[in-house]
């Protein structure tokens, strides 16, 4: 899944990307308010200032993702 396809299905109401590979997608500044990305592989990709309150991120692959000022408030399974 392309991070354009990813944004396209949130802005749509989808929520669930639950295994979806991201890896080294683009996701600067993404509002992914309550998505649930457990198990997706977001390995090196770009999350920088991506808004990622309340989501699930249990058993996501985050090894070399760019997390600067990214808002993980009351996310799930994200240990630093």
């Amino acid at each position: 899944m392309t991070a354009a396809e990813l944004l396209a299905k949130y802005a749509a109401g989808e929520r669930d990307f639950s295994g979806a590979n991201l890896r080294g997608a683009n996701l600067s500044g993404a509002k992914l308010i309550q998505a649930n990305l457990s198990g997706a592989n977001l390995n090196d990709a770009n999350l920088y200032e991506a808004n990622l309150e309340g989501a699930n991120l249990r058993g996501a692959d985050l090894r070399e993702a760019y997390l600067s000022d990214a808002d993980l408030s009351g996310a799930h399974g994200y240990n630093p």
